[in-house]
């Protein structure tokens, strides 16, 4: 059963892969694990600040299909065409929640509504 109260104590690093250390993408990586989901790439060293997010999350599209808001579903934020942040669809007592990694409020936790407007809904999930 997946438990959302080890990400609490994460801290937020740019780049960071290894828990309890993680960056945005760092955090989907984890959950994914916890969750029993098939384990994507880690791109290590890969940053959004470089355009570096953006470039593998592109050639990495090939590989995973877009869906619905779901449980395990990588919610990828975009600025016109360029991914600028990701997070990750759990489920938490039953509702669909998105939980975050970033800087300065390291995890959080919300609502997909919420998350969504908070991108002005510029996020698309896959799975």
């Amino acid at each position: 059963m997946f438990n959302p109260d080890k990400y609490l104590t994460v801290k937020w690093q740019m780049g960071a892969r290894v828990y309890p250390i993680l960056d945005c993408y760092g955090l989907v990586h984890e959950v994914r694990k916890d969750l029993g989901l098939e384990t994507w790439p880690d791109f290590n060293g890969v940053v959004s600040d470089d355009g570096g997010m953006n470039r593998e999350a592109q050639l990495f599209r090939s590989k995973v299909s877009e869906c619905q808001s779901q449980e395990g579903a990588v919610a990828a934020c975009f600025n016109h065409q360029l991914v600028v942040h990701l997070a990750i669809v759990v489920n938490i007592d039953g509702q669909l929640m998105v939980m975050e990694s970033q800087k300065g409020t390291n995890v959080t936790i919300m609502t997909v509504q919420r998350f969504e407007r908070r991108y002005r809904n510029q996020v698309r999930y896959f799975k």
